[in-house]
């Protein structure tokens, strides 16, 4: 069995709770809570050395952390990842994209929001971070108006990676009335056997 530790708020541990439910995959959930310093704890270290959730603990014992990583391993030879090459690309095509043009925009404007204290100087980043995350949901408009999902016609690990911090863009102060194609691809993701809510 698989052990997840993860921080159930948090998007990117979301991503496998959601993977795992949606598989069917039998697994343990030990809450770390990052807000709190428990990543750096000597115990947690040891499991991963960049100190982060999530990280999956393997039937083996061995750990693999980063949240794409780990839906890309659980997804392997299942309907979450395509079974063509070129569809296997498209997905890792839109998990970098979340990783690198989104989660840093929208993730980061929704946790400083959730959690920093009102007065908290990080507030002055958010007109930046907001702006660079309708850029990102603007490009998942472009592509989401001419398919469905976002790697080889049908849902998959790419989905699961843009949903995480899609649905609750809204906690980082973020618009999606304005994202017809985005919202309607949120509804499809939400009917998805075996989705859970984030939490």
């Amino acid at each position: 069995m698989f052990t997840v530790y993860g921080m159930a708020d948090s998007g990117n541990c979301y991503k496998v709770k959601l993977a795992l439910e949606q598989l069917g995959r039998p697994y343990r959930w030990v809450q770390v809570d990052s807000t709190k310093g428990e990543t750096r704890s000597r115990d947690f270290l040891a499991r991963n050395a960049n100190g982060k959730v999530p990280t999956l603990q393997l039937e083996d014992g061995g750990y693999l952390p980063e949240s794409n990583a780990i839906l890309y391993y659980l997804a392997e030879g299942t309907p979450l990842l395509p079974a063509d090459k070129l569809g296997r690309a498209r997905a890792l095509q839109w998990m970098f994209f979340e990783q690198y043009s989104h989660e840093p925009y929208i993730a980061v404007a929704r946790f400083i929001l959730r959690y920093l204290p009102a007065d908290s100087a990080r507030r002055a980043e958010l007109p930046r971070l907001v702006e660079r995350g309708r850029q990102a949901l603007s490009v998942m408009e472009q592509h989401l108006a001419k398919e469905p999902f976002f790697a080889g016609g049908r849902y998959s690990v790419a989905d699961i990676s843009l949903y995480a911090y899609t649905h609750c863009a809204r906690d980082g102060g973020f618009d999606l009335q304005p994202f017809a194609s985005v919202r309607a691809w949120l509804e499809r993701v939400r009917v998805q056997p075996g989705h859970v809510p984030l939490g």
